[in-house]
């Protein structure tokens, strides 16, 4: 043995369900079940391969009587038995073991977990260290001094750390938390009520199980303290079961548990009668093919021997390596859960699984006030279920047997907060909003993984990101559509009434496709270098987004209603105005009637007629010809911008506030090519900024009494990202001085002083700064300043001739965007810009200045989204927790927060906020304080 051992210890048992019910079907040439197999292979090769150990064996459990069964027959006694399929395999497994030569030990009456414990000890005793591999949580209580965990599924370590964060105490308290709680997938009884806080709060308090229990009678009087006294000596019970047994005989010494090389063509026979064929690769065993060939030949030669011929060898399997793969598994034989034992089923084998796909069914689109009608689950792929809540059915089609609601999510509980076990989703907000207000805490739900955003965060711009479309775009199926369930137009009924098997088979499904598209997404955030975006940005803001959201923010119900009434009165006014100027009265709302009096009774030139034959009135066209001095397009718009803001918030907020007085709106992840966050229902991003009526709808969103908003905004971001990517001194000069930019600008381009520059000088720069950023063209400018197309352009030349950087930046941009498709953020965010290629220079010409500026503005969204993900464990940790982010618009962060609080949390968004990202040019946030949102931006 050398100075310091190392013995590596691997779960066999626990490793042997999770990969079976992590890899689709596959079977070996003779046609046996191995998907088990094929993943115990190759987490045996690869750990051989980087030798993590001086001393390795794997553990098993002999049988299901142990001497807990002894102690408490109820112990495991409602676990099912294993799947059909999995059975063969437990065989196979041991032989994998032999064939790496590796020892693989079992020992009659204790499990293999008793075995790791003991091992471990020993090994420690020798003065060594131990690594267990698992990610099983009753081996938690063994992590210490010499001792850790790697997850073999997800190659992360568990130590003390992550011990604690999932139980809530250190390693060596973990079997005190385990009795108060039970676990019902052992059948460990626990303390009826006691659940994982309440459990660690009372260990962390009092010490010790026994000193809770002896404290109990003294506690004050509640269900929590009758639960204590009545079940203490289940919780003892509990104790003994939980406790892992260190002083088991060991089987092999660890002396003989020592590291050894495997006999090459006995490994490489049995991998090639597996099938395995990659693993042999893989190890460097030579060429697969003359492995098989050398057991053909040997299989030839038995067969001459004794007098039969032999048949052409079998295909190798299809491992869960790619997209085509996953296409194997059938969408079909999807089970419908009627009872709690079988759901508990399920549980437990997503339990063992390590990770599955969850799905709601609801009555309505928002998650804030739909009601759930069932949920799905997938633990693998092809293996999905369906759990009805609340179908109606019909006399043609009754529903049948439906889980209470409660004891459903309370049996679904258990696996969605287990941190050892990841959840993944399809639009994770929408659900995890949706089982937040069916009772189980949205917060608590983890890990999460979302589809969609992991798509998203590879591919913005290049596609949707619906799970309809993904499914198409990468498993080559088409899911059911929703209209093939309910049906359409009259004839559409709810989603409660379609007949339970119908609804399984759409249900189960989703949360099939789910899973295989996270099967073939995940791996590939590494290869398109997106994995840090999407683990440190986008994943982490589904649980930012959801509390924002369900907070909502607070609106003047009575302020509103006088808006409404105001915009109504001027409208009125105006319509008088709009009458005269065309002559006649006729319907302002309707674009048809409008058009005909433009071009065809005034005769208006400009006129474009649509595919129907009727006028075109949109906004662009009125804008011309208003500013062809026309008079009536002039009134239509301004009739029109304040009939919009009436409809689209007056009238509109006040139909969506909620009976606490708060409007909630939703945040859209995964729909801009730049990762800027949308709002819709109500949409508060776009509430105009710089005009009388913006600011009266902004005064009515305010504060509840006694506390204030905080409004948080980045100053001139993408500005400062332009002076930071194209490397313009001038430009980071004035930043780093903390001079006026748009001054500066004007005095650098029209070679005037700041001192005394006039206000219009100053605004003819502001637009051209702004307007570079969205490639903007001499026309635009001109337009935009209300000079000639030509003056504009001498603008943008002396612009680029004082800064000839930004004309670079541009054109390296644009040729990126030609090679690529896509452009990159300065954080390795990949916006897709399809158009870069089309004939059309018009629309070729668009997608240029899309590319030229999607660096920027989405810079800009990395930046302030790296913010909110960091904002709510910093104000927790600053002592600040209770503050709330309300909104995110563009640039801007909303909070509200106690009075007495404001100014502290104004610095620490200020703080974190401008400490987002590092750039070359300082980031700046200024913040406002008050009693509504208008005065606070």
């Amino acid at each position: 043995m050398t100075d310091t051992p190392h013995l590596v210890l691997v779960d066999g048992s626990g490793f042997i369900f999770r990969a079976f019910h992590a890899l689709p079907p596959m079977t070996s040439p003779e046609g046996v079940p191995v998907n088990a197999v094929y993943g115990f292979t190759n987490m045996l090769a690869r750990l051989l391969r980087e030798h993590v150990g001086t001393h390795l064996a794997v553990l098993f459990d002999a049988s299901r009587q142990t001497f807990r069964s002894d102690i408490y027959p109820e112990y495991k006694a409602h676990r099912p038995e294993p799947p059909e399929d999995l059975r063969p395999q437990f065989g196979l497994i041991r032989d994998a073991t032999q064939a790496f030569n590796v020892p693989g030990i079992e020992l009659p009456g204790w499990e293999a977990d008793d075995l790791i414990a003991s091992y471990a000890v020993a090994i420690r005793k020798m003065g060594g260290t131990c690594t267990i591999i698992s990610s099983d949580k009753d081996l938690m209580q063994l992590v210490g001094p010499g001792v850790c965990m790697l997850d073999p599924i997800k190659q992360t370590p568990i130590g003390p750390a992550e011990v604690e964060k999932k139980f809530g105490v250190p390693p060596e308290k973990v079997v005190d938390v385990q009795a108060l709680m039970g676990d019902p997938t052992d059948n460990v009884p626990g303390i009826p009520g006691i659940g994982p806080k309440t459990a660690s709060a009372l260990i962390n308090e009092f010490g010790t199980l026994e000193n809770v229990l002896n404290a109990a009678p003294d506690m004050k009087k509640s269900k929590k303290r009758d639960m204590l006294i009545e079940h203490a000596q289940a919780a003892r019970l509990s104790l003994q079961l939980v406790t892992l047994a260190t002083d088991v005989p060991l089987p092999m010494p660890v002396e003989e548990l020592t590291t050894r090389e495997p006999d090459k063509l006995q490994l490489a026979d049995w991998l090639d009668s597996m099938g395995f064929r990659s693993v042999l690769s893989r190890m460097g065993m030579g060429n697969p093919a003359g492995a098989h060939a050398h057991r053909a030949a040997r299989a030839s030669a038995h067969a001459s021997a004794n007098g039969h011929s032999t048949p052409a060898a079998a295909a190798s399997p299809t491992h869960a390596t790619g997209p085509a793969d996953l296409l194997s598994a059938p969408y079909e034989g999807y089970e419908t859960i009627r009872t709690a034992e079988a759901l508990q089923k399920w549980v437990s084998t997503a339990q063992e699984a390590g990770l599955c796909a969850v799905d709601t069914e609801t009555d309505g689109l928002d998650p804030l006030a739909a009601n759930i009608l069932g949920f799905s689950l997938a633990t693998a792929p092809g293996k999905a279920c369906y759990v009805p809540l609340r179908h109606e059915g019909t006399l043609e089609a009754p529903t049948g047997e439906q889980l209470d609601t409660a004891q459903a999510l309370d049996l679904l509980r258990p696996l969605l907060v287990d941190a050892s076990v990841l959840k993944i989703f399809q639009n994770a907000k929408f659900d995890l909003l949706v089982l937040d207000r069916a009772g189980i805490d949205h917060a608590t739900i983890a890990p999460v993984d979302d589809t969609m955003l992991i798509s998203y965060s590879q591919s913005a711009g290049l596609h949707g990101q619906g799970m309809d479309e993904l499914s198409a775009l990468h498993l080559n199926h088409t899911p059911i559509p929703y209209d093939a369930m309910t049906g359409t137009g009259r004839n559409r009924i709810p989603f409660a009434q379609v007949p339970v098997e119908k609804a399984t088979t759409y249900a189960a499904e989703d949360a099939d496709v789910t899973l295989r598209l996270w099967h073939v997404l995940h791996p590939t955030l590494r290869t398109n270098k997106a994995l840090a975006l999407y683990e440190q940005v986008e994943r982490p803001l589904v649980q930012v987004l959801a509390s924002m959201e369900k907070c909502g923010i607070a609106v003047d119900r009575a302020e509103l209603t006088r808006l409404s009434a105001d915009f109504e009165s001027r409208m009125k006014n105006m319509e008088q105005g709009i009458y005269s100027a065309a002559g006649r009265e006729f319907n302002i709302a309707s674009p048809r009637q409008l058009g005909e009096i433009l071009f065809d009774e005034m005769g208006l030139k400009g006129g474009k007629r649509g595919k129907a034959g009727a006028w075109s009135t949109d906004s662009s066209v009125l804008q011309d010809l208003a500013d062809q001095g026309h008079d009536l397009p002039v009134r239509v718009l301004e009739w029109r911008q304040l009939a919009k803001l009436k409809s689209t918030y007056t009238d509109s907020l006040l139909k969506q506030t909620s009976k606490e007085s708060r409007v909630h709106t939703s945040f859209q992840m995964a729909i801009t090519t730049t990762g800027r966050l949308s709002s819709s229902d109500p949409n508060l991003q776009n509430i105009p900024v710089r005009t009388e009526e913006g600011t009266r709808i902004r005064q009515a969103f305010v504060a509840p009494a006694g506390r204030r908003l905080i409004s948080a905004d980045y100053s001139q971001i993408e500005l400062r990202l332009l002076a930071d990517v194209a490397n313009i001194p001038t430009l980071r000069e004035a930043f780093e001085l903390g001079q006026d930019i748009h001054a500066r600008t004007a005095s650098e381009v029209f070679n005037i002083p700041i001192e005394g520059m006039d206000a219009l000088t100053r605004r003819r720069a502001k637009a051209i700064n702004f307007g570079i950023i969205y490639g903007i063209s001499a026309f635009g400018l001109g337009k935009q300043l209300g000079i000639p197309a030509g003056e504009a352009r001498s603008y943008i030349d002396a612009y680029f001739a004082r800064y000839p950087g930004i004309r670079d930046y541009m054109e390296r941009i644009k040729e990126e965007a030609r090679a690529n498709g896509y452009v990159l953020t300065p954080f390795g965010r990949r916006c897709y810009v399809p158009g870069i290629h089309e004939k059309s220079a018009v629309r070729r010409q668009y997608a240029e200045r899309q590319a030229i500026n999607a660096p920027l503005q989405g810079g800009a969204a990395d930046i302030i989204k790296r913010a909110m993900v960091r904002l709510p464990h910093a104000l927790t940790a600053a002592g600040l927790g209770e503050a709330r982010m309300l909104l995110q618009v563009h640039d801007e962060l909303l909070f509200e927060v106690e009075e007495a609080q404001a100014e502290a949390v104004a610095a620490e968004a200020k703080k974190i906020m401008e400490a987002a990202a590092q750039l070359s040019v300082p980031l700046v946030v200024e913040t406002g304080i008050a009693q509504n949102w208008a005065e606070a931006h």
